[in-house]
């Protein structure tokens, strides 16, 4: 590109000062300048034609954008399949996905019905498969009941046998000595507890004083089999999964449970780009501006999944109204419609009465600003060409008249 042309996109570009956003200028001289052999009247073509796109692409004053993004989102909504996806042929492991996911997004739920997170590795860990595996052990919830082969209650001997699984020991990375430390600090009121070897299987017997109690070794074996020996809770299972990225293999984790705030603190993980479906726990560890972007990807994302074109700026906008306030909010009579400021949008929505009731006991006022009030008193909506009032000079209309 000659200095004369790089010099007169330059001028051109700060003319659009003002016109354009800056992004949208920004984007524009780095395109401009891939392009080679560019003439002035091509870049005069090209500039005209991204003003005028982007003219376009604006919102008409008064335009009722609650109500088109509505239709936007609602009406390709009624296309979407009930099911959920089968996750690496793990039959215990589904993502619940369509339409059942975008409610779930739209009244804000605390907890998803499938949580599940995608765990990105470090530089050190994400190309190897077996450092892969090491964080996915660390991560991952591992219970007593998962490294152990059988367990019984001898009321004879007044004792609980349990012989550890010397396969899944192994896979866990665990020691029979770890699950003997693990079980000692368990609060049974064992009188001795030993580790011994079994035809070289790690057999570990807690013997009780006193009178053998069916209810109390019954009681013991629960808390024995569901102590943690080690992982991050509510994560019940992690799959390490292979992708191919920019030419390179990389290991990615995708859990079978959600816990940002645990996962974040595991070494190996990347926190920058590790992300989970739960938008409550987006908000509560990074934020509400994390969350409104987690709301805009998790709805974007079902829409695409099930093949539906929607603008994004539906979804931009159905995100701002769930968190402008500063928390995330469902949109239903508990969030955004009922706590909208008219009383009569307020009462129309649900429970009509009780709404009337407590807002008269309060003296509260009706301002109908809004569609819902304006069309209940049958007034002229504000929206459109009623946002517009008209005022006139009788004096002045007469005297154009009399002319």
């Amino acid at each position: 590109m000659s200095k004369e042309i790089h010099e007169y996109i330059e001028k051109k570009l700060n003319e659009l000062i003002g016109v354009l956003p800056e992004s949208i200028i920004e984007e524009l001289r780095v395109k401009l300048k891939e392009i080679p052999d560019l003439s002035k009247d091509e870049v005069d073509k090209i500039i005209k034609l991204t003003v005028r796109e982007y003219r376009n692409a604006l919102v008409e004053p008064g335009e009722a954008v609650g109500t088109v993004a509505a239709q936007s989102i609602g009406e390709p909504s009624t296309q979407m399949t009930l099911r959920t996806f089968h996750y690496a042929g793990v039959r215990e492991f589904n993502v619940t996905l369509g339409l059942p996911r975008l409610i779930e997004i739209v009244d804000a739920r605390k907890t998803p019905s499938t949580p599940m997170m995608t765990v990105y590795l470090d530089e050190e860990h994400k190309y190897d498969e077996q450092k892969a595996k090491e964080v996915a052990r660390r991560i991952e919830v591992t219970k007593v009941e998962n490294v152990v082969s059988s367990i019984e209650t001898d009321l004879f001997e007044n004792i609980i046998r349990i012989t550890l699984d010397p396969v899944m020991l192994k896979d866990k990375g665990l020691t029979p000595e770890q699950v003997l430390k693990i079980i000692e600090k368990i609060k049974l009121g064992a009188e001795e507890i030993t580790l011994n070897y079994e035809d070289n299987k790690p057999v570990i017997i807690v013997k009780f004083a006193g009178e053998p109690e069916a209810a109390k070794l019954s009681k013991a074996r629960e808390k024995i089999m569901s102590a943690k020996i080690k992982g991050v809770k509510g994560i019940k299972r992690v799959i390490v999964q292979r992708r191919d990225h920019e030419g390179k293999t990389e290991y990615v984790l995708i859990t079978d449970g959600s816990n940002l705030a645990g996962v974040l603190g595991v070494k190996g993980v990347d926190p920058t780009k590790t992300t989970t479906n739960s938008i409550s726990e987006i908000e509560s560890v990074l934020g509400i501006e994390a969350a409104r972007e987690a709301i805009i990807r998790e709805i974007k994302g079902v829409l695409d999944e099930q093949g539906l074109d929607v603008d994004i700026r539906h979804i931009m906008l159905v995100a701002d109204i769930m968190t402008w306030t500063g928390r995330v909010r469902q949109v239903g009579r508990h969030g955004v419609t009922g706590e909208k400021e008219s009383v009569l949008a307020r009462a129309a929505f649900e429970v009509t009465v009780r709404h009337l009731y407590d807002a008269a006991a309060r003296g509260e006022l009706d301002e109908l600003k809004g569609v819902t009030e304006n069309v209940i008193v049958g007034q002229v909506v504000p929206v459109g060409t009623g946002m517009v009032t008209l005022q006139m000079k009788p004096s002045i209309t007469r005297k154009a008249g009399s002319n």
